[in-house]
């Protein structure tokens, strides 16, 4: 639906030439300017700490459950069953333990990336929002693959992540 949107807006606009002449028309690669920000560069580092926090964490307990399960092997002979029982109770509880924790941690660093893009966006929409204006654009475009071209002199990427930087230490 969005490439569709997208053509008919390249359409009307190739179809009327006397209009075309005046209207600017720019885009921006969000990948790369989410990636060059300044504010895109601190939420990778904040992503990083945390990943390698949980990764200190994972290897401690993949470190536990390994020794558990070496105790239980080596000793396996020479437990009563009821034990031998127990012991393989309680390794499956930690290995569960262990697979949720595992889990609850990639759901948290995804959601977090999710929460420092949507902020990061959202304060750059406002900033291409206002230069489109104070420069007369009539459209800027989002650089995506329904774009089969795009002239690199309409690539706003790197003025508005100028603005968009200089925004965020006022």
């Amino acid at each position: 639906m969005k490439r569709l949107l997208t053509a008919l807006v390249a359409i009307c606009i190739a179809s009327t030439t006397a209009f075309a002449a005046d209207v600017k028309i720019g885009y921006i690669e969000m990948q790369r300017a989410l990636n060059g920000s300044e504010a895109g560069k601190e939420a990778k580092e904040q992503l990083a700490a945390r990943l390698k926090k949980y990764q200190d964490e994972i290897n401690v307990k993949q470190d536990e459950l390994k020794k558990l399960k070496d105790d239980l092997e080596k000793q396996g002979s020479f437990l009563t069953d009821a034990t031998k029982a127990a012991k393989e109770k309680d390794y499956q509880q930690r290995l569960k333990e262990f697979q949720r924790f595992t889990k609850d941690a990639q759901e948290e660093l995804q959601g977090k990336d999710e929460e420092f893009t949507r902020k990061i966006l959202e304060g750059m929409e406002k900033v291409i929002q206002e230069y489109g204006r104070k420069n007369g654009y009539a459209f800027i475009f989002v650089r995506n693959e329904s774009m089969l071209f795009a002239d690199e002199k309409a690539d706003l990427t790197n003025e508005v992540l100028k603005l968009f930087n200089a925004s965020r230490k006022k």
